[in-house]
């Protein structure tokens, strides 16, 4: 654990694997267990732990980001702003910068590095936090405002609000993009979700590359365990990876989840993984 915090993502090289199943539960796990348990929701473009675990919301902050303002008499159309941009959200083009908002991420190169000092801050708003509890943990939320695409400055919003204490299940969006970097890069440990399907092989080796590349140790749940396909037990193989937990198919567990029911709740032997789980992902963390 960092100091008193430990840092848990539950990530998907794919969506539609199963990976809020998992973290939600995994959550209610902990939080069946210890004290001071955080679930917290970084897919921010599509949340939907809160289906699950139905929280009461007791706080909500909005996400802003800087943007440039323009001194068009200072400004002499160096181009350096542009130049700076990694983002290409700044061009010169006619006998003005113009500025495109939705390539904009806030890192403010702009108004740090113009030399005439042409460049003002200011803000605009991209999504929020949302802040509550549910099932004996507490429960954190960032949303995307329609019409925007910058994710990360609204994934940092949510990890900001952040407990400097206790466990903390953080559920990334899927992928291997720039959000689930941001997500997962500074965790104890990544339990990555998978299928054992041709797709989600092949989402899976990117992910695994991905945290591999980011140095931070991981494990695997392989949903839909009984599906057949040989390709996933062949790779994990080759990896010498035991998986953590596998949770083969069951209408009764689909069905529920279709409702927007916490399995841990009522299932007893999906509850006992769980709990197993938890277990192995504690003792990995400490080895």
């Amino acid at each position: 654990m960092k100091g008193n915090k430990l840092q848990i993502a539950v990530a998907s090289g794919k969506g539609g694997t199963g990976k809020t199943l998992v973290a939600t539960n995994l959550a209610a796990a902990f939080a069946s267990v210890s004290d001071q348990v955080v679930y917290a929701d970084l897919d921010v473009e599509e949340p939907n732990g809160h289906i699950f675990l139905k929280p009461s919301i007791s706080k909500q902050i909005d996400v802003k980001v800087m943007v440039p303002e323009f001194d068009l008499e200072k400004c002499n159309l160096c181009g350096i702003c542009s130049d700076v941009c990694e983002f290409n959200a700044i061009a010169i083009l006619g006998d003005k910068p113009t500025f495109f908002s939705s390539l904009c991420h806030g890192c403010e190169a702009c108004y740090r590095l113009c030399p005439e000092e042409a460049i003002n801050k200011s803000e605009r708003t991209i999504g929020k936090v949302r802040i509550g509890a549910s099932h004996n943990l507490d429960f954190m939320s960032g949303l995307l405002d329609v019409g925007e695409s910058i994710t990360p400055p609204v994934s940092r919003a949510v990890k900001d609000q952040l407990s400097p204490q206790g466990y903390i299940i953080l559920d990334s969006p899927p992928g291997t993009s720039c959000p689930v970097v941001e997500a997962v890069k500074d965790c104890d440990y990544v339990v990555l979700v998978t299928e054992p399907t041709p797709f989600g092989l092949s989402d899976l080796k990117l992910a695994c590359s991905m945290v591999e590349a980011l140095s931070v140790p991981y494990g695997i749940v392989v949903n839909r365990s009984d599906s057949g396909f040989s390709g996933m037990k062949e790779f994990l193989n080759e990896k010498g990876i035991e998986p953590l937990i596998e949770i083969p198919f069951d209408r009764s567990l689909a069905e529920n989840y279709s409702s927007g029911n916490l399995q841990f709740l009522t299932d007893q032997s999906f509850r006992s993984k769980m709990l197993t789980l938890r277990k192995k992902v504690l003792k990995a963390v400490k080895s």
